[in-house]
């Protein structure tokens, strides 16, 4: 008899697994019927990446943040800058619709993450390919830190994609004390890519999706038509919540060894950060990094969150216009 039962909840087991994973696969394809890739694709080593290009004069890449993909800029800002900007949103790798970095593990049990290093490696060649040149490169959150990752590549590297300036918007820079959340040393283990990932993608109503949207803004609201437009659904197909989770949770060390390196840097540094943004505290990263780098100009946002960008667009352009004098453009 105890031999029927736990063949009969292994076969239970099995058979929930399978719903769960058609479930999420389902999800996936209507989640990429809606929201379609927006741009154009550019081969590089390994693989795609999708990117999005308009605009005239210097050129302007714009790097989105964890859980994220190109849409983040193409809702409003990039709208904004196309008068004086040649202006290329890429979505980073894993995310979106480009490729994950060549050569890193990505299955059901992996727990290796794109490196910041590599990912800038993938779009530097996606940029050259594009015949970006002199790049003022703007990252937000998690894309700030690829957008550092993209400067300090450039001290050993003589590349036309070389950045002449950074624009950090929330981004992360230096390395936080303490772990993660739970959610990402969850989902980043093995079990998690095997387990929850999937269970997630499935079953997580809309509303826990609207409440996510929201708490990122927080203090703020998300403007009207964000959460219809941002594509949320890419970011919980199964492929692109491992590659993200596994990023963010494997990517102190990574920060670790960039900081380093922060001193050599010479290059402008525009720095917006929301004095009350609690997912990348200022005094962590943007207070931090102004101390070792003296040509860091940093905008301090009274009362403002995470997302600096939609919170205060102006401060957002008039920052990129600053990085863009001081590199010699204006």
């Amino acid at each position: 008899m105890a031999v029927k039962a736990i063949t009969f909840t292994a076969a239970v087991l099995g058979l929930g697994a399978i719903a769960t994973g058609l479930t999420a696969q389902y999800r996936a394809t209507k989640a990429e019927e809606q929201y379609p890739a927006l741009g154009q694709f550019v081969d590089v080593t390994g693989g795609q990446v999708h990117y999005i290009q308009d605009g005239s004069g210097p050129h302007l890449i714009l790097l989105h943040g964890a859980g994220g993909n190109l849409r983040e800029w193409t809702f409003d800002l990039m709208g904004r800058l196309t008068d004086r900007y040649t202006v290329t949103a890429f979505d980073r790798p894993g995310l979106g619709y480009t490729d994950r970095v060549p050569g890193v593990a990505t299955g059901l049990t992996a727990t290796e993450g794109d490196s910041p290093q590599d990912q800038a490696k993938m779009l530097r060649e996606a940029a050259e390919k594009l015949g970006i040149t002199d790049p003022i490169v703007a990252g937000h959150s998690f894309g700030g830190i690829v957008s550092y990752a993209w400067a300090v590549a450039g001290l050993d590297e003589d590349s036309p994609a070389n950045a002449i300036a950074v624009v950090s918007l929330a981004g992360v820079t230096m390395p936080w004390p303490g772990g993660l959340a739970r959610y990402y040393t969850v989902n980043g283990s093995a079990l998690g890519g095997l387990i929850t990932i999937p269970a997630i993608s499935a079953l997580v109503p809309q509303s826990i999706v609207e409440t996510s949207i929201e708490a990122t803004f927080a203090p703020q609201t998300a403007p009207e038509g964000y959460g219809d437009y941002i594509g949320a659904g890419l970011t919980l197909r199964p492929n692109s919540m491992r590659a993200n989770i596994r990023q963010v949770n494997t990517s102190r060390p990574q920060v670790v060894e960039l900081s380093k390196r922060y001193p050599e840097l010479t290059l402008p540094i525009e720095i917006v950060h929301g004095e009350d943004d609690m997912t990348v505290p200022i005094h962590i990263h943007a207070e931090e990094v102004a101390k070792i780098v003296p040509q860091v100009n940093t905008t301090r946002l009274p009362g403002v969150g995470h997302m600096p960008h939609h919170a205060d667009p102006a401060a957002t352009i008039a920052a990129i216009d600053r990085a863009a004098a001081r590199a010699g453009f204006q």
